[in-house]
């Protein structure tokens, strides 16, 4: 057996996230249909993190292991040619396959994961950016979002910015680096970190907006923190402004 890693691109839109459920397209399921197509045999996908209902992807990581002899290229070409057979396959590509050591592992080898979420900050809508933008027509103080954001690097427990339905055994999570940026219209934060809680990155960012239009200030956002209570938090931002940027090894 060999052991492959494949860099993935894909449109959230349609699929209920990356897991394979009993209902619904998952991204997970629709490459695994494709592989099966290509090689023959089943095939099981280790992701480096999973994606919720709605969240893209430029560069989610998985491994397969395949007992085939078959070229890096045509491994590519295959996955992407049965992929466009597949129910919602076009929304995703395979950007990248590599041979790897059998000791990789597309989860447990990753040392860091990088998140993207953007706003669309402007008082009309904009049906370009609606697929992948949260449409905030309030201006946002980006200065003061900013100072926000620093409260937040280091290890803290993050109770306040964790989802009902996380299954972590601990709150407690280290973030290396929120870099927040406008061009025009669209303000990205960029989050860094070895792994999240389940919907963490939306709850800080539902809450990061609040501090940019007024709604809560520093020392309340500071405060929210250190009170480790889920309902002092903002709202959780929608799952189409997400993208997962990169994962480092």
């Amino acid at each position: 057996m060999t052991r492959y890693k494949l860099i993935i691109e894909y449109n959230g839109t349609n699929f209920i996230g990356w897991q394979k459920q009993k209902k619904g397209y998952s991204v997970q399921e629709t490459i695994e249909k494709a592989a099966k197509n290509l090689l023959q045999n089943k095939i099981i996908l280790t992701v480096a993190g999973r994606t919720d209902a709605g969240v893209h992807a430029e560069g989610q990581v998985a491994h397969l292991d395949i007992k085939k002899n078959l070229k890096i290229k045509n491994i590519q070409m295959g996955l992407n040619f049965y992929l466009s057979k597949e129910k919602y396959g076009k929304d995703i590509s395979i950007k990248k396959v590599s041979k790897v050591a059998n000791d990789f592992n597309a989860r447990f080898s990753a040392k860091k994961k990088i998140y993207d979420y953007k706003i669309y900050n402007k008082e009309y809508r904009s049906p370009i950016n609606a697929k992948n933008t949260w449409w905030v027509s309030q201006k946002l103080n980006i200065d003061e979002m900013k100072k926000a954001a620093s409260y937040l690097i280091g290890k803290h427990d993050f109770t306040s910015f964790r989802a009902a339905g996380c299954q972590a055994s601990s709150p407690t999570k280290t973030i290396e680096k929120i870099l927040i940026n406008k061009k025009k219209n669209i303000i990205t934060i960029t989050f860094i970190a070895r792994s999240f809680l389940y919907n963490q990155v939306r709850i800080m960012t539902g809450t990061l907006k609040n501090v940019g239009s007024g709604l809560v200030s520093n020392k309340k956002f500071k405060k929210i923190l250190q009170e480790r209570n889920r309902a002092s938090a903002g709202v959780t931002a929608p799952a189409k402004g997400l993208t997962l940027m990169k994962i480092i090894y």
